[in-house]
């Protein structure tokens, strides 16, 4: 099983599950566990191959990496602690996990936040998938994943940002970010049946305004989706949840209160 945490809450019934990126850990998650815990039940996930579940998937795990069974695994975690229901935040690629368990196990999800969101490939971020599918075998990963950070976010108010997912990322081997890279094969049939099919779960968008990669996509999907809100973060790039926590914090636990 992956390794988790809890912070468990006298009084809530509220759970919410934080889902993280790929190259990342739950630790990506620091600035929101002290306002989270105090008003709900967390839960906080490694992904295989990831942080402290690295070491137990090296050993056990033989299914294949695909979409589907790597948000299965989260789903095992909910129910060996005999979580029924959950609302789900995520960010980067961990948002497209969290939608995809709503499609596998609807029942399960109350709401979603997703940071950062990943709906559609651009021009670029195609052309990116490319060149990393094509020098991933013979380039030290950490080269291009340094260089993906930069292009994704490049100002000076991402450092932080960077720096993060780059002490992270470290800690995955080259074997492990290939796996990883070869999910991009199945991306863009997967965004183009999320962008078609609505889902009826209350959707938020958490997006910040200088997310160029991503956020001209999310703008497009929340006006024909109408279970879906976007608010932007002002001064933010990619990783919102650690570059404005106070306004993620802020409208993500709004948006969790107005959905329980």
């Amino acid at each position: 099983m992956l390794y988790y945490k809890t912070y468990q809450h006298a009084e809530s019934t509220e759970w919410v599950t934080f889902v993280h990126g790929a190259g990342g850990s739950s630790s990506i998650w620091f600035k929101q566990i002290k306002s989270f815990k105090e008003r709900y039940n967390v839960l906080l996930i490694d992904l295989r191959g990831h942080g402290k579940s690295q070491e137990m998937f090296q050993r056990y795990f033989t299914n294949e990496y695909n979409f589907e069974n790597i948000s299965k695994d989260i789903i095992e975690v909910l129910d060996h602690l005999k979580i029924q229901k959950s609302h789900f935040v995520g960010i980067s690629l961990g948002t497209i996990l969290i939608r995809t368990i709503c499609e596998i196990a609807p029942e399960r999800v109350n709401s979603l936040i997703l940071g950062g969101a990943v709906t559609r490939l651009n021009v670029r971020s195609k052309f990116l998938v490319a060149v990393g599918n094509t020098t991933k075998r013979f380039l030290p990963f950490m080269w291009l994943y340094k260089l993906f950070a930069w292009i994704i976010m490049p100002r000076k108010r991402n450092q932080e940002s960077r720096i993060l997912f780059a002490s992270q990322a470290k800690k995955l081997c080259q074997h492990e970010f290939i796996r990883w890279f070869n999910l991009t094969y199945k991306l863009n049939p997967l965004l183009k049946y999320f962008n078609e099919k609505e889902i009826k779960m209350p959707t938020l968008y958490l997006m910040g305004d200088e997310d160029y990669m991503f956020l001209p996509q999310v703008m497009d999907l929340a006006k024909k989706h109408k279970n879906s809100f976007l608010n932007i973060i002002p001064d933010c790039g990619h990783v919102c949840n650690v570059e404005q926590p106070d306004a993620f914090n802020r409208l993500a636990m709004n948006f969790i209160d107005s959905n329980s």
